[in-house]
């Protein structure tokens, strides 16, 4: 499946456009997506400061300019991503071009607009279809106001927009019609695409110390920027509890310099930049969807785009208090001889629960008596981050040491089936029974019909007003109806198939000429939205 172009757009600089790129960026490699950055700011570039520690081969010797300069020479553009190192995905970076004295002369030398009359248009589409099929996000940061480098950026390139705002009049009064703008200019376009969703994120809002007014211009902005939620945003779901959740807060700290904030805050705590960051990068990730998770429960809306991708270094980590350590070193040894890869736990150890990665897939507590806090505080931060919608299948397990009291366990426990340790009870036969709770883990078939519904959702939010004949709109609503029915039989391999369907029979018709869908058929889709968003719901929990 192709990668998700998503340009991040400023009417005004000074915004913190660019901080909220390249920090976005980094979380969704660190969660292990493939991230390509391009810095489009062209006339003011400076997304390469960001990732200057990043760099783990070279500077930038070539980039957005050059490939004005290739096609020009009829030649196919050359490769100037520079990688960046990553912490579980990938993450690289186009720049807008080498850092030396040659750059202002070859962005003078560009007329977009003769480029553009040359097939400027075709190239850059070969470009885009090259960086999606090796990326799973694109992401480019654009020059501000209204450009024709800007138009490129939004228009033209973009599959979604985050547009960047401030708590001030001239931010926020262009904010919905720049949006508009853009989507006028799209329709010109000879691209099948549908119009974009928009991400409006309220940036640098000093919420600490100026607090009642922060409160007053969240509650104005939430008033402005509601029609850009129109398309994506779940029923259920305000549009001032989506602004709260997409602001930025301003702190002085991240204003010195261009640092990534997600590098020294991995475990953010509410009132933190990074906290902010990751829920933005959780939306981009979920491709706008679920958003009503969001709302109910924001980390583990978190921890469903933090673990889609996760590979784990162990399949085991073993919590016990010290007075069982050599138990806990015997039964790690025993574990391991099994094939498991197994590590003890260190959960007594602060900064071993703060770490952002998670080391294994599964946790198991040996409970000598009663938990230990810092087992409760281990295994509840394990629930958060395992018990989310499109997770990985990850198991609590429980060893209960000869004489403890299932009664006196907290909740969480008493709910599972503990195996026991008694006096008469060998290691060997514990860790036989852990391996095989581990290794029988069934399929999450669960899983995979949410993943499928939230699919199917997508697409069909993503329909277009019209389609360029009748003959199309006609088959687009017979397979709105199979849709009806494949969700009553309840098989998610023809549902697939079906959006799959939708996903081709919906593309958007660039010219704005053809026939608009019939109220019937709008409110067939609401009604089908409405349904999977139930569904969706019940089979989360």
């Amino acid at each position: 499946m192709p990668g998700t172009v998503i340009t991040y757009y400023s009417y005004k600089g000074g915004v913190g456009r660019s901080f909220t790129l390249a920090n976005t960026a980094v979380l969704l490699a660190r969660w292990g997506y493939r991230v390509l950055t391009v810095d489009w700011d062209l006339e003011a570039p400076g997304l390469h400061h960001y990732f200057e520690p990043l760099m783990t081969e070279r500077q930038p010797t070539g980039g957005v300019v050059d490939l004005a300069a290739d096609f020009r020479a009829g030649r196919p553009p050359a490769d100037h991503v520079i990688p960046l190192d990553s912490e579980n995905g990938a993450l690289a970076l186009l720049a807008a071009g080498r850092a030396d004295e040659s750059y202002p002369g070859k962005l003078q030398d560009i007329d977009w607009t003769q480029l553009y009359a040359d097939g400027f248009a075709q190239y850059l589409e070969d470009c885009r279809d090259s960086w999606t099929a090796d990326y799973d996000f694109v992401l480019i940061d654009s020059r501000t106001g209204i450009s024709d480098i800007s138009s490129i950026c939004t228009a033209h390139l973009a599959d979604r927009l985050v547009v960047v705002y401030t708590a001030n009049e001239q931010n926020l009064r262009d904010v919905v019609d720049v949006v508009e703008r853009v989507d006028r200019a799209r329709d010109r376009m000879p691209y099948d695409r549908p119009r974009h969703l928009v991400l409006p994120v309220l940036s640098r809002l000093d919420n600490r110390v100026e607090y009642l007014q922060a409160e007053e211009w969240q509650r104005k902005c939430a008033q402005v920027v509601s029609p850009l939620f129109g398309s994506w945003l779940a029923k259920s779901v305000g549009a001032e509890q989506m602004v709260r959740h997409l602001t930025v807060p301003y702190v002085s700290y991240w204003s010195f310099g261009e640092r990534l904030a997600v590098k020294d805050e991995e475990v953010p705590s509410a009132d933190q930049v990074s906290f902010a960051l990751e829920t933005i990068a959780a939306v981009l990730a979920q491709h706008f969807d679920r958003t009503d998770l969001l709302v109910d429960n924001r980390d583990a809306y978190v921890a469903a785009a933090r673990t889609r991708r996760r590979e784990y270094d162990l399949d085991l980590l073993v919590s016990a208090p010290r007075p069982l350590q050599r138990i806990t070193t015997r039964l790690i040894r025993e574990l391991r001889g099994l094939g498991l890869r197994v590590e003890p736990s260190l959960s007594w150890d602060a900064e071993f629960l703060d770490q952002a990665r998670e080391p294994a897939r599964h946790l198991c507590l040996l409970v000598d008596g009663e938990v230990s806090r810092w087992q409760q505080n281990e295994a509840e931060r394990f629930l958060r981050r395992a018990l989310v919608p499109g997770g990985d299948q990850r198991q609590l397990l429980c060893v209960l040491v000869d004489g403890t009291d299932r009664k006196l366990l907290p909740g969480f426990l008493r709910n599972l089936r503990p195996l026991e340790l008694k006096t008469d009870t060998r290691l060997d036969q514990v860790a036989r029974a852990l391996r095989d709770a581990v290794a029988t883990t069934p399929k999450n078939e669960k899983a995979r019909y949410l993943e499928v519904l939230q699919n199917t959702a997508s697409v069909l939010r993503d329909l277009p007003e019209r389609l360029p004949y009748e003959g199309r709109v006609a088959l687009l609503a017979q397979t709105v109806r199979d849709v009806e029915e494949a969700l009553l039989k309840e098989d998610p391999d023809l549902l697939a198939a079906l959006t799959a369907d939708l996903d081709v029979l919906g593309r958007a018709h660039g010219d704005r000429k053809g026939v608009f869908l019939p109220e019937e058929l709008r409110y067939r889709v609401d009604v089908l939205l409405a349904d999977l968003d139930r569904r969706m719901n019940t089979t989360a929990y």
